[in-house]
This record gives structure tokens, C-alpha cells and sequence, in this order.
């Protein structure tokens, strides 16, 4: 077959039809939810797989106001918290470690990935000694401080990679006019480093938004669950009117998608820009 001056082969139409078929597996759930989250009770059962005949908007209201406002505030402060701590820490230990010489560098770094190792679940009975010990089990930084430790290692290493692709000529100009360690990371490698932060943003956020172990096991107030814990809760409150739990799902989906449309091209650049430079 040929489209215009290109010849497409068997090969490429295979893995169109491949792709075409993982997007309808991937889409068509999130477009049942959100259908879904337009109709009554009645409507979902009686005709699943149809389009609303009623559009119920009053779902997201309703939504809203029996809980998922308070959820999502908590879920919005702990994430926001989360990747301030994540994208500062993350970067300036790159920056730090790549102008370090010599072994010393090396050491730091293999460190640091070794934290990759260290499983969330096995760490769960010793956090909660300790977060318990500092008297902050129960608030939000029971969760934004594990967030943050349990990210750090691979930001790190992404951010890392990145920056040793930078040219060293760069930062020898900016040395010889004089320029601080501080004045070359702002003016050099975070203006530089953009495609690499938001990849580190939106995979940050995403793990904040949705973690519910440490969500589950370090809070016990009801004010202050996040989006995971508080559907399941929500869910178990409204168990016949799962208009409303679908438009509370859609409702805790948002962010997470906006963020990722806005960010979609910074962050395809930034897994490429990491995938081939070391």
C-alpha cells in the first residue's frame, strides 16, 4: 500500500491495528465511567452499555458535596506538598552530585539507587514506629514525608542523567564571568531542565494522588483522607447510587489527566532525553 511517496508495509498496518485495539481497551472503560456518572440508578442497570437518555448532572453536586470535596482538598495539599519536596530535593542533589569528582560521586549515586531496592511494604511497620515516635502520625506529613523519601531515589536518577547531558561549556562560561554554584543551577540547569522536571512532576503527582497504603495505615481521621481511601469509604456510603460514586471517580480522575495533557509533550522528551543520554 502506498500513501503518497511512502510505502506502508504489513508490518506498520499490523501494529496500527495493534495500538488501535490497546487504545479501546484503555479509552472505553474511562468513557463508560464518565457516561456512566450521567446517569440514574435505574439507567446503569437497565441499559449498562447506553448512552443517557437523562443527563443527571446533579451527580457531580451531590458528589461533591457528601465528601469528595474533602477528599480531594487533602488529596490537592498532600500532592502539591509532595512534589514541591520531590522536584527541590531531586534536583539539587543531581546538580550536587554532578559536580562532584572523582568516586565520591559514584558512591552517592549507587546509593541513592540502591533505595530503588527498598520495598514501600516492607518499610510500613518501621514508619509507622517512627512517625509515631515524632508525634506526626495521623497529619499530612505522615504521608508527604514517605512520599517524598520512597520518590527521591528514581527523580534523582532521571534529573541526574539528564544533567550530565548538558554541556559543560555552558557552566565553564558562566565560571569564568564569575557565576555562583547558585547562579548556574537557576540560570542553567532548571531553565534547561524542563522536560525532565515536569516527567518528574507528572510520575510524582500520579503516585501522591494514588497511594493508599501509607494513605490507609498512617491516617485515622476521616478529615483528612485522600481521593483512594476516601472512594472506598464513599463508595461503601452510597452503595445504590453508583451515579454518583461514578461521578466522584471521574471527579478524582481530573487532575491527574489535565495535568498529564498540558505536560504530554515536556514529558515525552523527558523519558527520551533520559533514555539516551548517560
Amino acid at each position: 500500500m502506498k500513501i503518497g511517496s511512502n510505502r506502508i508495509g504489513i508490518g506498520e498496518i499490523l501494529w496500527f491495528i495493534l495500538l488501535v485495539f490497546l487504545a479501546i481497551i484503555i479509552v472505553y472503560p474511562l468513557f463508560w465511567i464518565l457516561m456512566s456518572s450521567f446517569k440514574d440508578y435505574a439507567s446503569i442497570y437497565n441499559d449498562v452499555w447506553g448512552m443517557p437518555k437523562v443527563w443527571h448532572f446533579e451527580n457531580y453536586v451531590n458528589a461533591w458535596n457528601k465528601g469528595i470535596s474533602q477528599y480531594f482538598i487533602n488529596s490537592l495539599i498532600v500532592t502539591i506538598c509532595t512534589l514541591i519536596g520531590v522536584v527541590i530535593i531531586a534536583t539539587t542533589a543531581a546538580f550536587g552530585i554532578c559536580q562532584m569528582k572523582g568516586r565520591l560521586a559514584n558512591i552517592i549515586f549507587l546509593f541513592c539507587m540502591g533505595c530503588l531496592l527498598l520495598s514501600p511494604q516492607v518499610c510500613v511497620l518501621p514508619l509507622f514506629m517512627l512517625l509515631k515516635a515524632m508525634k506526626i502520625k495521623n497529619t499530612y506529613l505522615a504521608m508527604i514525608l514517605p512520599y517524598i523519601a520512597f520518590r527521591l531515589p528514581v527523580s534523582i536518577m532521571l534529573v541526574r542523567t539528564f544533567f550530565i547531558g548538558i554541556s559543560k561549556e555552558l557552566e565553564e562560561a558562566a565560571i569564568i564571568d564569575g557565576a555562583s554554584l547558585v547562579q548556574i543551577y537557576n540560570s542553567i540547569y532548571l531553565p534547561l531542565s524542563k522536560p525532565i522536571i515536569s516527567t518528574v512532576a507528572i510520575m510524582t503527582c500520579y503516585y501522591a494522588w494514588n497511594e493508599f497504603m501509607f494513605a490507609t495505615i498512617f491516617i485515622d481521621s476521616s478529615k483528612l483522607r485522600t481521593i483512594p481511601v476516601g472512594l472506598m469509604v464513599f463508595r461503601d456510603g452510597l452503595i445504590s447510587d453508583w451515579g454518583v460514586i461514578m461521578a466522584g471517580m471521574v471527579i478524582s480522575c481530573l487532575p491527574i489527566i489535565a495535568m498529564f495533557i498540558i505536560m504530554q509533550k515536556n514529558f515525552v522528551r523527558g523519558i527520551t532525553a533520559g533514555a539516551v543520554k548517560g
